[in-house]
């Protein structure tokens, strides 16, 4: 069964991890890698003007670490940040003190000339709707017309039911972590993804046992035992019921 793992869920499957002593920067790193590995595939034969645009939160820290990478293998990145660098925290703080590039802020006009774009501004825990600088970025982002691979979930999607929260980012592809989560395959949030690519950044299945997740993709595998399989011998009164409830003799179209 494919498991998806709502925002909390995936935020347990972290700390189950860290607590299990793999250091939180590890999985930025590996997620980081994961995006930055999508890009090179998206451009194989030529080196584009990449612009990554980064958030205040983790999502922006995996921004950050995906730009390092890509400026190492030689690709030019520019790299944008939503609000202030001396505000972000933990491991994303972390993240972007081993970035050596510039940091311009996330303007509309600082998206010129960009062929590629990876947006890292919001993950999935996104719970109140984009406006104001973010709004105004994530409609460049849209307007550019140059393929956009979201970190996690698209900028402006919330996680766990596919709402857009005010505005979204329209991403060619999205690499998202461990398990996809309900925003990934519910409308209007599945079309607003793209392609999706689960990337495995170091957290163990294991961790599954003890969040037990309620919600998996619908696949045979959830239900072919109990699909029942018609019998040589069977017959209408075998195969169940089904009743149609209409309304008046006028209005029984729809029934």
């Amino acid at each position: 069964m494919i498991e998806l793992l709502t925002t909390s869920e995936i935020t347990e499957a972290d700390r189950l991890t860290i607590a299990d002593g793999v250091p939180g920067i590890r999985l930025m790193e590996s997620a980081g890698r994961a995006v930055a590995d999508a890009v090179a595939r998206h451009s194989p034969r030529g080196a584009p003007n990449i612009v990554v645009v980064s958030g205040p939160g983790n999502n922006g820290g995996d921004g950050f670490v995906c730009a390092r990478l890509l400026s190492e293998r030689g690709y030019p990145v520019r790299l944008l940040l939503l609000g202030d660098r001396e505000k972000l925290k933990g491991d994303a703080a972390e993240a972007a003190g081993s970035w050596q590039g510039a940091i311009e802020p996330a303007t509309p006009e600082a998206l010129a000339g960009a062929e590629l774009i990876v947006d890292a501004l919001f993950g999935a825990g996104l719970d109140r709707p984009i406006t104001g600088p973010g709004q105004a970025i994530i409609e460049a982002i849209n307007a550019s017309g140059v393929p956009v691979i979201a970190v996690d979930l698209p900028s402006g999607i919330n996680g766990d039911s596919g709402k857009i929260m005010g505005i979204a980012v329209h991403a060619s592809e999205t690499v998202t972590f461990f398990r996809r989560k309900p925003g990934h395959v519910l409308l209007p949030g599945k079309v607003h993804c793209g392609s999706v690519e689960v990337a495995d950044i170091g957290i163990a299945s294991s961790v599954l046992e003890k969040i037990r997740p309620s919600i998996f993709v619908n696949a045979p595998a959830l239900w072919e035992k109990q699909f029942p399989v018609p019998q040589s011998g069977g017959h209408k009164y075998r195969r169940g019921h089904a009743v149609v409830v209409s309304g008046d003799q006028s209005h029984t179209g729809a029934a």
